[in-house]
């Protein structure tokens, strides 16, 4: 037995220290190790070959800053995590082990606000076909994340909004889906996976503090601190669509007037093309007329850029992330939408906050959700099956 402040128990806790680290990052050198979790050189180096003759850890030859190094990642038999994301018009699943590395991915068709049963069931037999092709072993299945196009309450788990998720209502989708597949089932909104996974695989690589904006059928934050992602005491942290821009304009969905949404989410700005292009336009259509030099397109996504800049300087101004990332088909607009934003941004923000804040499209695209999902597995998922292995398989270096 383990005692606290023995040998042992310091060594456990430092191998906890380095398997997390590269669990929540992927891979990393043995200076960014030492880097991150602030042990010594040499007191990495002896982990990472105890967890290397455990089979716990791969080690690669990389270079960094132009010097040979070393790369530590997990192994890619050490576990498999599955990824959900309910968007409102899709279903994606994703497949990946502890090493990062994405080993299936599929995605289909699905009105998610028609039924949760329906978006249940579908996803528990992508899920499972996913498997079988794949032909991992479910027991070696640590964690899914589940991503919902609305809040989630953080205490119960349940979906509360009947203006978001009508057919969702009062639903716990993680104790739905973990009992259907029967590991743990973790679950957030979209915009927070979204950030997450710009935040690991994406364009917020390398930040502390980001916002991710995503548009489209309404317009959400997820929000970065510190590496983490921030909810708030009720979950609803992010809900910058519904900042509200002018107290006389159009009614939104919450009930308030003039919110952000209402001038920048699909389902307010498309009406304002039907007339000249037709009701079967949708955002990836506008996008890519106005990348094409349609001057309607391109003067439709200027003013919703700038709309986005005066949400995103309130948020530099409370906030000061050190980087906003824009997702959702608007993304692809590029300059387009990305200049305005940076216009209004350097308008409304207080000069500082503006100065030191990036405004940069996602490297994800519509993967971001999906790949956020597999993140936040990775995150809440614990050490102690992997270490209970590397301790039984290698020699202790206490006894």
């Amino acid at each position: 037995m383990e005692t606290p402040g023995s040998q042992s128990s310091l060594h456990r806790a430092n191998l906890e220290r380095v398997v997390r680290a590269v669990r929540l990052a992927g891979s990393l050198t043995q200076a960014e190790i030492a880097r991150t979790t602030g042990l010594s050189a040499a007191t990495v180096s002896n982990i990472v070959r105890e967890l290397k003759d455990g089979g716990t850890v791969e080690v690669t030859p990389t270079s960094a800053g132009g010097r040979r190094a070393r790369a530590v990642s997990l192994s890619g038999d050490a576990g498999i995590v599955i990824g959900v994301d309910f968007g409102h018009t899709h279903l994606r699943v994703a497949i990946g082990n502890l090493a990062h590395q994405v080993l299936a991915e599929e995605s289909e068709p699905l009105d998610v606000d028609a039924s949760s049963t329906q978006g249940f069931d579908r996803a528990e037999q992508l899920v499972t076909r996913l498997i079988e092709a794949t032909g991992v072993d479910p027991t070696k299945i640590a964690g899914v994340g589940l991503g919902v196009p609305g809040p989630i309450d953080v205490e119960s788990g349940t979906l509360g909004s009947t203006a978001i998720l009508p057919g969702w209502t009062g639903t716990n989708p993680a104790a739905e889906m973990g009992h259907r597949l029967g590991v743990p089932v973790h679950v957030d909104n979209d915009a927070n996976l979204g950030a997450l996974g710009e935040l690991v695989w994406g364009s917020g690589r390398g930040v502390r503090d980001l916002a991710y904006i995503k548009v489209a059928s309404g317009v959400g934050a997820g929000l970065v601190i510190d590496g983490k992602i921030y909810r708030g005491p009720g979950g609803t942290a992010g809900e910058i669509g519904h900042i509200t821009l002018d107290e006389s304009g159009p009614v939104c969905r919450c009930g308030n007037r003039g919110c952000l949404e209402t001038f920048a989410a699909a389902r307010h700005v498309l009406p304002l093309l039907q007339s000249s292009h037709g009701t079967d336009l949708t955002m990836e259509g506008v996008v890519r007329l106005a990348r094409d030099g349609d001057p309607g397109c391109r003067r439709v996504i200027a003013d919703v850029g700038r709309h986005i800049g005066s949400g995103v300087a309130n948020l530099c101004n409370l906030l000061n992330p050190s980087r906003v990332v824009l997702g959702g088909d608007l993304a692809e607009a590029g300059e387009l939408v990305l200049g305005p934003i940076r216009e209004s941004v350097g308008r409304y923000a207080i000069p500082s906050a503006a100065r030191q804040l990036s405004v940069l499209p996602g490297a994800l695209g519509g993967r971001a959700e999906v790949l956020g999902a597999l993140a936040l597995a990775l995150s809440e998922m614990g050490d102690s099956t992997l270490l209970d292995g590397t301790l039984s398989a290698a020699t202790p270096a206490f006894t």
